[in-house]
This record gives structure tokens, C-alpha cells and sequence, in this order.
């Protein structure tokens, strides 16, 4: 089978072409990557697609079998951007698309969660099998977090209680070479998330204790918490969405119980306190 996976030189497509190798090396792997020169080092073949330029991505997709669409990084470019990869696949022959979307993104409260449901959309009318990972999030989301109140003393937000049932990136990614590798999952849709739920009281207990510094979570308003993002010298509109988002996770937004991911797996998903000193031991790789 050609497998090719698009956003190959981020964190998730690394660790996914990573997984692909380990799982089954019969496998014609492609890493499709904005710069080819970063994909260097990957055990792919390498060929350039770029989302913002649809000249590349016909060319990338040819002889595909299957696509593991890597959702676009841009807020607010995403559904154009993937309009681009579906209809340059659709044009290609592509056989199967596996599209990393949001947990719970038909009535997630995220501002992340429109576009994902444009491209599901999409998906459905292009007429491709395709199958959807609604990944949670990822631990290393709070990387920063982490890093800033081991160098502060201060960890803030506006989650409130809510749970978030996180893992690993390496887990999600685990997840999506096992479904690329295998027709068995086309039509289906996975809601991925960590076995465990933890707060961000939670989290700032366990990186305090692991760091041997002492402090704990503040639960802020979700204007003030935005104001130290902006002083922390975020723009002002990523700020208001990363405070926004806390409150979606107040909300439960980051919450799921239904295992998905350790069933797809095989195994248990990697404990937050896991994570946690896989962050304080490498904070530059997460």
C-alpha cells in the first residue's frame, strides 16, 4: 500500500511516519511536506505539497493508495486549505483519506471545531472512503503552561474543574498509522482521547511536584487570563482564543471516557505525569 502523509515534518506527522515504519514495512511510505529540505530526514519519500499552492498537490498524490490528511495549522485557513487536499486527491484517485479532527467536533464548544466539521463535510461529498480521528489533545499542549510556572512560580487559566482526558502525541499518532494501514476502518469516525482525566489543578500538582517548584493553578476570569497571555506577548486574538478555549474546557469540551484510543492502541494511553516529566526532561521537543 502507498501511504502518504500530509504535515509530515510537525511533531504529529514525525512520530506518525515513525509508527508507519515500526507497524509494517512493506508499506510505500510518502512524506508530503511545504519543504522538502525539512522532510530530509524522514524514512520517506518526500515530495512537495504545499496546501496554499493546489499546483503541488495533484503531482504529490499520484499512485496514492491512501492519505493521512494532518489538519492545517492556520485558524481560520483550514477549510480552504483542505478543500485544496480533498479536491487535488479526488483529482488523483485517491483511494482513502484519514482525516485528524476534533473530539466530540459535531458539538464540541471549541472554537476549532467549525472548520474540522467543514472538512468532514467535505469528505462526505467528495465521494472518497475516508475515515475520521477525532483526536483529543494533546498533553504537550501545556508545554508552555508548564514551563512558564516552573520559571514563574504561576500557573493560570480559566479551566476552572474541568476534566481533560489528554495523551500523548505519540499515542494519537500510534493510532493513525495502525487506521492508515488498514482499509478495515474506512466509514468509521474514532472519538481519541486518554484514558485518564485529570484538572489543571491536577496538572500544575503533579509539574510542581515533579520540578521540585512550588506553585499551584489560578482559575482566572477568562478576560484577565487573556490580558497575561497578551503581556506574555501573544497577539491579542490569539490570546482571547487560547483563554477561550479554557473555558470550552470548563465547559467539558476536553472531556471523553469511551477508551477509543487504548482499544485502537492496543494499550493503555501514556499517564499525564508520564508526559509531565517527558516535558520538564525535554521542553524544547514538546
Amino acid at each position: 500500500m502507498k501511504i502518504a502523509v500530509s504535515g509530515s515534518t510537525g511533531h504529529l506527522g514525525r512520530l506518525v511516519i515513525a509508527a508507519l515504519n515500526k507497524k509494517n514495512s512493506k508499506n510505500e511510505l510518502f512524506a508530503l511536506a511545504r519543504s522538502t529540505d525539512k522532510a530530509k530526514d524522514l524514512k520517506a519519500s518526500v515530495r512537495k505539497a504545499d496546501y496554499d499552492e493546489p499546483q503541488t498537490l495533484a503531482p504529490a498524490l499520484a499512485g496514492i493508495d491512501t492519505l493521512l490528511l494532518i489538519s492545517a495549522t492556520e485558524f481560520g485557513q483550514r477549510a480552504r486549505q483542505h478543500r485544496n487536499v480533498i479536491d487535488a486527491a479526488k483529482k488523483a484517485g485517491v483511494k482513502r483519506i484519514v482525516y485528524t479532527s476534533l473530539l466530540h467536533a459535531d458539538t464540541s464548544s471549541l472554537s476549532l471545531a467549525g472548520e474540522h466539521l467543514e472538512t468532514e463535510a467535505m469528505l462526505k461529498e467528495s465521494g472518497i472512503p475516508h475515515t475520521i480521528l477525532r483526536n483529543g489533545w494533546y498533553t504537550e499542549n501545556y508545554a508552555d503552561a508548564i514551563g512558564a510556572a516552573v520559571a514563574s512560580g504561576m500557573f493560570v487559566g480559566s479551566a476552572d474543574d474541568g476534566k481533560i482526558s489528554s495523551a500523548a502525541r505519540a499515542d494519537y499518532a500510534e493510532a493513525a498509522a495502525i487506521v492508515a494501514g488498514d482499509d478495515a476502518h474506512a466509514g468509521k469516525t474514532y472519538e481519541l482521547a486518554g484514558d485518564e482525566s485529570y484538572t489543571m489543578h491536577e496538572l500544575a500538582a503533579e509539574a510542581s511536584r515533579q520540578s521540585g517548584k512550588s506553585f499551584s493553578y489560578q482559575d482566572l476570569p477568562q478576560e484577565d487570563y487573556a490580558a497575561i497571555l497578551i503581556k506574555s506577548g501573544l497577539p491579542t486574538e490569539m490570546a482571547q482564543i487560547f483563554a477561550g478555549w479554557d473555558i470550552s474546557t470548563a465547559e467539558g469540551a476536553l472531556f471523553d471516557d469511551g477508551r477509543q484510543l487504548s482499544r485502537l492502541i492496543g494499550r493503555p494511553t501514556t499517564p499525564m505525569a508520564k508526559s509531565v516529566a517527558q516535558i520538564l526532561a525535554h521542553p524544547s521537543a514538546s
